[in-house]
């Protein structure tokens, strides 16, 4: 794999987003109780987490498992200083929705693939920017908006993905003044050599501090395309507790590269982000095993069992 070409600007200090409430449960067939969503992310800030892509306003009959996200906000109302609570919104209705519940953060998406975007949200890739476009228009200015970007490297249909259609939707998004754009490798197909290619196209017309990356880890890549992130200067990260997700349009693809993993690896590179690893092990296999669905961490597993042999 050939080096990247921008120069090594590696953070001091990361932003780990979590997303086990969110794109952790999406895809589950059963229904997680509200009250069980509740509780891992108070366990999760309990560990030191600060920022949540928590829930998501879409149509219910499509993600029941997103049916409750002004409940879930509700029911935060205590523990929410000091605290970022976002919410996925694909249209006005969302919006008004996300507005209602009092999120601190919106997310709007689009994918870089139309037959992904048409499966996922019903739109092209045009008609999702017009969505978010209208979105923005009428989000209020103390209201962050982070913006998607889906299958940047590969998509489930259409197969790889022109990195250039991907820069030319990350430059038009900050144009039109989003937070962040986040980067989603949704099938967790993509080796460091395709993200690569992807982060050279966007940092030629971003800086690295309003790009984020949402990496799934399908093939195990999920802490390697993170590591070369870092090189770049990127130090928005998405990861998911227990490694728990999927996204219910992108057939066989696993869940958010795991935040034990992530924070393992920043952990060893000596990059701060005020998180304490075991306790998010222990959160999440406690909510795995209530919910019967399994782990999928690395990290989490052998701190599991140092935790349990202390």
């Amino acid at each position: 794999m050939r080096t990247v070409s921008l120069p090594p600007v590696r953070p001091d200090a990361v932003i780990v987003t979590e997303s086990s409430s969110r794109d952790g449960l999406q895809s589950l067939g059963a229904i997680v109780p509200t009250e069980a969503k509740i509780h891992l992310i108070r366990q999760l800030i309990s560990a030191g987490i600060r920022s949540f892509d928590a829930v998501s306003f879409v149509n219910p009959k499509a993600v029941p498992n997103m049916a409750d996200g002004a409940e879930v906000i509700a029911g935060l109302a205590d523990v929410r200083d000091g605290v970022e609570l976002g919410g996925l919104v694909p249209n006005r209705r969302g919006l008004d929705a996300a507005l209602e519940a009092g999120v601190d953060t919106l997310g709007v998406l689009t994918a870089a693939s139309d037959t992904f975007n048409l499966r996922n949200i019903n739109a092209t890739v045009e008609e999702a920017m017009e969505r978010i476009r209208a979105i923005l228009d009428d989000t209020p200015d103390d209201v962050d908006v982070r913006a998607y970007i889906s299958t940047i490297t590969h998509c489930p249909y259409e197969g790889p993905t022109d990195p250039d259609r991907v820069a030319a939707l990350a430059e038009r998004l900050l144009e039109w003044d989003v937070g962040w754009v986040y980067l989603g490798e949704t099938l967790g197909k993509g080796t460091p050599a395709d993200v690569e290619v992807v982060l050279e196209k966007v940092l030629a017309v971003a800086p690295p501090d309003r790009i984020g990356v949402h990496f799934h880890d399908t093939y195990g890549q999920g802490v390697a395309n993170t590591h070369l992130s870092l090189q770049t200067g990127i130090r928005r990260l998405d990861s998911s507790a227990g490694g728990l997700g999927g996204c219910p349009f992108a057939p066989g693809a696993a869940g958010n590269v795991a935040t034990e993993d992530v924070l393992w690896l920043l952990d060893g590179l000596g990059m701060e982000h005020g998180i304490e690893a075991t306790a998010v092990a222990r959160a999440s296999q406690a909510f795995a095993t209530e919910q019967g669905i399994r782990v999928n961490s690395k990290a989490n597993d052998a701190l599991m069992s140092g935790a349990a042999g202390s």
